[in-house]
């Protein structure tokens, strides 16, 4: 039986590899998955005779346009724009734009996969998708970021609308980037609709927003921790990042008594071995999105150590909350975490650890959440959003505060239910299959399409 489970689980990946070349951030999210649904799908026949996991890994469609916009200078400048439609199945496509210089469609076409399995835990009526463009908005004046999100939704409002698919913000994309997109959707459609999410508050954006993606990092942590009988208090954390996830866990985790030594960008990392104190989170938060500074500047400030080109893993913790990008954590750095005393991690940014990281973390036994769980409190505020401007109301803070933290512990005991083993819980077996279920079942009822 489990030769028969791992054959087929490699001939499904030698198929997505070879329909996918050269895509291997895409490769690697698929095989996650798979090696935990494939197996869950053995006494399941109408999944497989269905094709059911085959289909999620193909995108409904993919989207790609030029992006031509004059830069300060009156030169003309060319980038390109996507839109991954990974799975509409239990709601409209849902998911972020990201601008970085490097942004691949491998990378665009792994996060929109991932989105729908997280979409669906959530328990909100959304589906998976992600965009953005290979637009780099560091070192751009405000005019020219304007300029060029005005010219990128004139390319894709044509895809997008609050039934069809409602992007939001993400890496690159904030609060700025987010006001100038949504100025020119309404422009072109001469309609003022909820098809962007993290908009102003004083243009129909929600309350919490900012914060959810870190704050419910830190409810699945509190949720883990909890299970062992622990809690974060007195708790010595590690965070990467400095930006908008990073900055919102290290602030709940001073609220549940924490103490946060490290914050990190593209440059290096801080170490800050008395922690990092309200003060200095807020003096983070000037740094990062106001002056766009680097992290680096935080140790000439208060004098701490900051080590240039390196992550901060290797500082001993309790626990690690990966908050930047996509494989920051390596099976080295996953060693090291477990060798340091971690006993917990919780993913803020998407896919930040590799899968022989992953494989550390299960044979030692440490609490791991992975990120389309343990992240997935911003796409959750951004579908009650959707809901607040369908009905043309504002929550509070507080009511939406206390929804948030229902949904995550809500997404933990999903997670519970479908990993939980004889002696742990498997939470990426536990988000995989329950994320995939729901979907799953909608696409049977559809029958083919």
């Amino acid at each position: 039986m489990v030769d028969s489970v791992q054959a087929q689980i490699a001939d499904f990946i030698s198929l997505i590899t070879t329909r996918n070349p050269n895509e291997p951030e895409f490769h690697q999210a698929v095989h996650e998955v798979a090696c935990s649904v494939i197996p869950f799908m053995e006494d399941k026949p109408e999944y497989r005779e269905a094709r059911i996991l085959e289909r999620i890994a193909e995108p409904d469609r993919i989207v790609s346009f030029r992006v031509s916009w004059e830069d300060d200078q009156g030169r003309v400048q060319i980038n390109r724009g996507y839109r991954v439609q990974n799975n509409n199945a239990i709601g409209p496509y849902k998911g972020g734009l990201r601008f970085t210089g490097d942004l691949k469609l491998s990378v665009l076409k792994f996060l929109a996969f991932e989105q729908t399995f997280k979409n669906s835990l959530t328990g909100l009526p959304m589906g998976g998708g992600k965009g953005g463009a290979n637009f780099d908005p560091k070192g751009k004046s405000d005019r020219e970021v304007m300029r060029f999100c005005q010219s990128f939704m004139t390319q894709l409002f044509r895809y997008i609308g609050r039934h069809t698919d409602v992007p939001a913000g993400d890496i690159g994309v904030g609060a700025r980037e987010v006001s100038f997109l949504f100025s020119q959707y309404k422009r072109l459609t001469n309609e003022f609709a909820g098809v962007l999410t993290g908009k102003g508050l004083s243009f129909g954006g929600s309350q919490v927003r900012t914060e959810a993606t870190g704050y419910g990092t830190v409810y699945f942590m509190e949720d883990m921790l909890h299970t062992r009988n622990q809690a974060l208090e007195g708790k010595i954390a590690l965070v990467s990042g400095s930006g908008n996830v990073a900055q919102y866990a290290i602030e709940k985790l001073l609220h549940k008594g924490a103490r946060v030594v490290t914050a990190s960008d593209s440059g290096g990392f801080i170490h800050d071995p008395a922690g990092i104190t309200p003060e200095r989170l807020a003096w983070i938060k000037e740094l990062k999105n106001k002056r766009r500074g680097r992290i680096s500047e935080y140790a000439d400030e208060f004098n701490v150590p900051y080590f240039p080109g390196e992550r901060p893993w290797r500082v001993p913790c309790d626990v690690a909350l990966p908050c930047a990008t996509q494989n920051e954590i390596h099976r080295k750095d996953a060693i090291a975490l477990c060798e340091n005393g971690c006993m917990s991690v919780a993913e803020g940014a998407n896919m930040p650890t590799t899968n022989d990281g992953i494989d550390i973390f299960h044979e030692s036994g440490m609490l791991y959440g992975p990120g389309k769980a343990a992240n997935a409190g911003g796409v959750a505020i951004s579908g009650l959003e959707m809901s607040q401007n369908a009905m043309h109301l504002s929550w509070s803070a507080e009511e939406l505060n206390e929804r948030l933290r229902n949904i995550m512990t809500n997404i933990h005991e999903k997670c519970r239910e479908y990993g939980e083993e004889r002696d742990r819980i498997d939470y990426v077996k536990g988000a995989n299959i329950g994320g995939f279920v729901k979907v799953a079942d909608a696409m049977l009822a559809y029958g083919i399409h």
